[in-house]
């Protein structure tokens, strides 16, 4: 599990700063690359990683202010050039199925995916299969936007091989019986349980993602605990009331919510074209005091998010 960050600016591209795009990657655990939020630019962003767009699989986007979508019609277009032929889900707030449907229509473009729209209305969850659960919540902003929360589920526990052999048990077949947690029977009689071999399940990581908001007090629920914290930051320590009066939030309102949740990492994006430089510098040293384990990210970052075993990081 990654984090690339794809765009890490507020409201205009700047020099150094596209404008807002992160995408998970999701290689090893699902084959699939997922998006959160799709500037204009992001299709450009791309091509400087290795993200191959025909693995973008969902495309969760947290609002319709224009630096946060106006990359959808033309990625969704370069997907369909670049051999994408799997299905496509993108998760959005009423009025985003309109916005991608008329951009395609206008121009004729024709895509040879299906296209799916999973409208947001009330909080909880979106997603919940084998492998993860997505959930949303509300944030307060200028017009309707979310913030969203990805939990791994637990890997399943590895076989002690080590413990196998000490009891005896012969290399073979019946290690791959054990592993799945079968009982088996040795030809000399002896009756084994695989669970008794198996490990403990490793615990999945959580990442939390949000759009611009105000410090609200749903943000809470999800950041607890999670692993990394993607929050914007187009303010400074001393523009709290710039940034509540343009419903965004300060530096230090993210890591005081990181502080708050008990989270493993916070990575601060949205940045300001007035913060470059020095000044990026103060927005994460000054926020450091608060949380320490605080980063102000740039684009085309990319940061892997590690497993929690014992409390601390691998």
């Amino acid at each position: 599990m990654e984090l690339l960050f794809l765009g890490t600016g507020a409201g205009s591209p700047s020099k150094t700063r596209n404008v807002s795009s992160t995408a998970l990657k999701l290689l090893d655990e699902r084959n699939e690359v997922w998006l959160f939020d799709c500037g204009e630019g992001t299709q450009h962003q791309i091509l400087q990683t290795s993200i191959r767009p025909r693995k973008v699989a969902k495309i969760f986007i947290t609002h319709l202010h224009g630096d946060h979508i106006f990359g959808l019609p033309g990625f969704l277009t370069s997907r369909a050039n670049q051999g994408g032929e799997q299905p496509l889900t993108i998760y959005g707030p009423e009025g985003i199925d309109r916005f991608v449907k008329t951009s395609l229509a206008v121009t004729g473009t024709h895509l040879p995916y299906k296209l799916n729209f999973v409208i947001l209305k009330t909080p909880g969850v979106i997603l919940d299969d084998d492998t993860f659960r997505v959930s949303f919540a509300p944030l307060n902003h200028r017009i309707t936007c979310f913030g969203f929360r990805v939990e791994e589920k637990p890997h399943e526990g590895e076989l002690m091989v080590e413990k196998v052999r000490e009891a005896g048990i012969p290399a073979g077949p019946v290690y791959a019986k054990l592993k799945a947690g079968e009982q088996v029977t040795l030809p000399d009689g002896r009756t084994f349980s695989g669970r008794d071999f198996i490990g403990a399940a490793q615990p999945g990581r959580t990442v939390a993602i949000f759009g611009d908001t105000r410090a609200a007090d749903s943000e809470l629920s999800l950041a607890q605990d999670a692993d990394a914290i993607v929050h914007e930051a187009t303010f400074g320590p001393d523009e709290a009331k710039l940034a509540h009066q343009y419903y965004h939030s300060t530096n230090l309102q993210a890591a005081k919510l990181a502080a708050l949740a008990h989270a493993k990492r916070l990575y601060l994006t949205h940045i300001s074209a007035r913060y470059i430089g020095k000044g990026a510098n103060l927005l994460q040293k000054s926020a450091q005091q608060v949380f320490a384990a605080t980063k102000v990210v740039h684009d085309l970052e990319d940061v892997v998010i590690p497993f929690t075993k014992g409390g601390n990081h691998e």
